[in-house]
């Protein structure tokens, strides 16, 4: 009974038993009624034609009881259904119309004395019975007909359901692209339609990930390689000036070290455990951190200006500023400038910028290394990405937009306390 076929036949079986046993009872009822009613107007008309002829009560219909009433003394089969209250009312001059011990009791005063005419109730009975045989076989067939009425829209309502509940088992077994069955059942095509939507997302969502292992692997490949060949090199012994190798070494499994901390902080990012210390961290003091830090560098000149005060937390946020200057340098400009202001930190820097295309997609995983990886240096991919999440679990946003004569400005928004 857990199947929505099994119930709603069940249910539909349930309440036509119930409709049929109160169509049932009520009907009885009033066909009895109906046929008292009948058999008393039959009874009554029979009786006023016999008080205008008192002499033909013996030709009374068969199966009712007449009597005879002369001197207040009534005579007949019918007699013994005759009490004094009938023959006051009688001797009254009154007609009678009653029941009394299961029969129907009509009674007619004449100029002689009154025709006295009884129905007993097997004669209703009998003709109760027929009439409820008829109606029983009616029932019977509308309960039938109930049924399998029920079971059909029971079995019409779960098709499209178990057919849902298949696609969704395919697309958990890894198929994609699977056609969701349709449907005119409303509630039911808004969850297929549902459905569909998740497979479309879930599509996306692999290509996007399939495509950004596929980057991440062609990047991990080429230091890789460099590490091998003078690795080989060097157990061949043909290596003729070991501190070079040992610098490309070096800066090779540098470049490897940055692709394994930024996957790691991304699969942090997406923990539970993730944590943010929140704190009135001095933004300016902070920028002059990271300027102090990048200068040591000489790969550019650094600037900070303004001052601000934000509740956040400020390893994550200095974690974020080095990305932005890293980026920056590394994508040749000369100057960076860190510019405060009371709740906010820009990176702004004279480098080549983006296009305008760029600008809505700067912060998605992997798409500007995509499209600048054979243009000029670049990263993981993973920076800017990492960074706009950062920012995010810190209750800020970030921003990018082209400076006003050259290069890019990332602008961080924090809250302030």
């Amino acid at each position: 009974m857990r199947s929505l076929r099994a119930r709603v036949t069940l249910v539909t079986v349930a309440v036509s038993v119930v409709a049929v046993l109160l169509t049932g009872l009520i009907s009885l009822q009033l066909v009895r009624s109906s046929l008292n009613d009948e058999a008393r107007d039959q009874l009554a008309a029979q009786a006023d034609v016999l008080a205008q002829r008192p002499g033909l009560v013996d030709n009374a219909l068969d199966g009712t009881l007449t009597a005879v009433v002369v001197d207040g003394i009534a005579t007949g089969a019918a007699a013994e259904y005759v009490d004094k209250v009938i023959l006051a009312r009688l001797a009254a001059g009154e007609s009678v119309s009653t029941s009394r011990r299961g029969v129907l009791i009509e009674a007619r005063p004449t100029a002689e004395g009154a025709v006295v005419l009884v129905e007993p109730s097997t004669t209703v009975e009998r003709a109760l019975g027929k009439a409820t045989s008829r109606i029983l076989i009616a029932l019977a067939i509308g309960l039938l007909i109930a049924v399998l009425g029920g079971t059909l829209l029971a079995r019409r309502l779960a098709r499209p359901l178990t057919e849902t509940a298949g696609a969704a088992r395919r697309m958990a077994a890894g198929e994609r692209g699977v056609a969701v069955p349709a449907t005119t059942t409303t509630e039911i095509a808004d969850v297929a339609a549902a459905l569909s939507a998740l497979d479309t997302a879930l599509v996306t969502s692999e290509g996007r990930q399939r495509e950004f292992l596929l980057s991440i692997s062609h990047e991990l490949r080429t230091p890789l390689t460099a590490v091998r060949g003078y690795a080989e090199a060097l157990a061949d012994g043909i290596v003729a000036d070991p501190v070079s190798v040992g610098r490309t070494l070096v800066a090779e499994t540098e470049r490897l070290d940055t692709f394994v901390r930024d996957l790691l902080e991304l699969a942090r990012l997406e923990a539970d455990d993730f944590s943010i210390t929140l704190a009135d961290v001095d933004l300016a003091a902070l920028a002059g951190e990271v300027a102090a830090a990048w200068s040591g560098t000489g790969t550019g000149t650094l600037v900070t200006a303004g001052s601000g005060t934000a509740r956040t937390d400020a390893r994550r946020l200095r974690q974020v500023l080095d990305g932005l200057v890293e980026n920056a340098l590394r994508s040749g400009a000369s100057t960076v400038t860190l510019d405060v202001s009371p709740t906010a930190i820009s990176v702004a820097d004279d480098g080549p910028g983006l296009d305008p295309a760029d600008l809505a997609v700067a912060f998605e995983r992997g798409a500007l290394h995509a499209r600048y990886r054979e243009v000029r240096a670049v990263g993981t991919g993973l920076g800017l990405s990492i960074a706009a999440r950062l920012v995010g679990r810190m209750g800020g946003t970030i921003q990018v937009e082209n400076g006003a004569e050259s290069g890019a400005v990332f602008t961080v928004e924090l809250s302030h306390e």
